[in-house]
């Protein structure tokens, strides 16, 4: 339904994650029966959760520890990790300085230059300590860096930027990125995105992308949405792109997972994800609090060292607890940001589900009433009172 918001302008409603519940069906399960594996290219994975290609989230040793867990860790092929050969000293600058000092160190730290050799590197000590090795990039980097990720022992690479599409107009005389081109040069799985709309997901799945990562703006360490104002909620973002998939899927035979990216804290943000549309979810601050990533308590967004308009902000999430405790538990809070995937699981056996296809396709109502509910229960743990 339009809505005019003037006498030349119509929009649409939207709704975001927290203003939506999934109803219980007719039918519960055994836990044990839940199985909420996903595929990506060749790549299978037991929890549908990928840690985000920030600074702060992701490196060597968690993207490692996460291929062991069973989930997925991406490397940011533009960040600290391929501009230092020793990236920890450079991370503890970042933890140390005031908010003041911040924007100016980032972007001082990242006019370093990204080494090639140090993208081979990172690559082969991940595969080399038995973890998946999946990769992140710009539109620019993509082209830059192309021969040498051919060349790699690279596993997935997931090209990202604010908006991607598949038609970029560029400046005369300099090369411009190919989609398709891309997708078959490299020879291995590319997830592009992030997109919103159905037309853009259609686009990119045409062009042969292996997965599209859904949302713009909406995450914790993101500034996008204040700093550009563009962005859809998420709910709607989901629901759109994973519709263009269905309907892709049903012409060619080749399913394109989604995967919800931005603004996912709580195992129940995760289920109403899947209940949109995605196959799985990118989260970065849960990660980011656990005590061995890379951010030291900090997390920050990838925006952020722009030297020309900074985006993204750093936010203290401290540390709750090892990774293995935020994705598989057991939990020591109560707020659904530890056992991520106990948190899935339980849902999808309440709501019937046995498998990520049938948890597509449970029921959903628009719940506004959820955000005074949640306001009132903040209220009430910072006053010590519990639920």
């Amino acid at each position: 339904m339009n809505i005019e918001i003037g006498l030349n302008k119509k929009v649409r409603r939207a709704y975001g994650i927290d203003e939506i519940a999934l109803v219980p069906g007719t039918r519960t399960l055994d836990y044990d029966l839940t199985n909420p594996s996903w595929s990506i290219g060749n790549v299978k994975r037991e929890i549908p959760i990928i840690a985000s290609a920030m600074d702060s989230v992701v490196d060597v040793d968690t993207a490692v520890e996460l291929s062991e867990l069973g989930a997925l860790g991406v490397l940011n092929m533009e960040g600290i990790q391929t501009r230092y050969e020793n990236p920890k000293e450079i991370l503890s600058q970042i933890s140390s300085v005031g908010k003041s000092e911040f924007v100016p160190l980032m972007q001082k730290i990242y006019s370093e230059p990204i080494k090639e050799d140090l993208i081979i590197k990172r690559i082969n000590e991940i595969k080399e300590k038995g973890g998946i090795a999946a990769l992140s990039g710009t539109p620019q980097a993509a082209i830059k860096f192309k021969e040498i990720l051919v060349k790699s022992k690279i596993d997935l690479f997931f090209l990202q930027g604010t908006v991607v599409s598949t038609e970029h107009l560029g400046m005369e005389g300099k090369e411009t990125l190919n989609i398709k081109s891309l997708c078959k040069s490299l020879k291995i799985p590319v997830v592009a995105g992030n997109c919103v709309t159905y037309e853009v997901a259609d686009l990119l799945m045409k062009a042969g992308v292996a997965g599209l990562m859904v949302g713009i703006g909406p995450g914790a360490a993101c500034t996008s949405r204040g700093v550009l104002g563009i962005g859809i909620p998420q709910a709607t973002a989901i629901s759109d792109c994973s519709s263009a998939r269905d309907d892709y899927f049903e012409e060619t035979g080749r399913y394109v997972p989604i995967i919800a990216d931005g603004g996912i804290i709580t195992g129940g943000d995760i289920c109403k994800c899947l209940a949109c549309g995605a196959d799985a979810v990118m989260i970065g601050s849960p990660i980011a609090k656990s005590s061995s990533a890379p951010g030291n308590g900090f997390h920050w967004g990838m925006a952020t060292p722009s030297p020309i308009l900074p985006r993204g902000t750093r936010i203290e999430v401290g540390s709750t607890g090892s990774l293995e405790r935020i994705i598989k538990g057991p939990a020591l809070l109560d707020d659904g940001t530890h056992n991520l995937i106990g948190a899935i699981r339980t849902s999808m056996s309440t709501l019937g589900a046995k498998n990520i296809k049938e948890m597509q396709k449970v029921e959903i109502v628009i719940a506004p009433s959820l955000l005074t509910e949640g306001k009132v229960y903040q209220k009430a743990q910072r006053l010590g009172m519990g639920k």
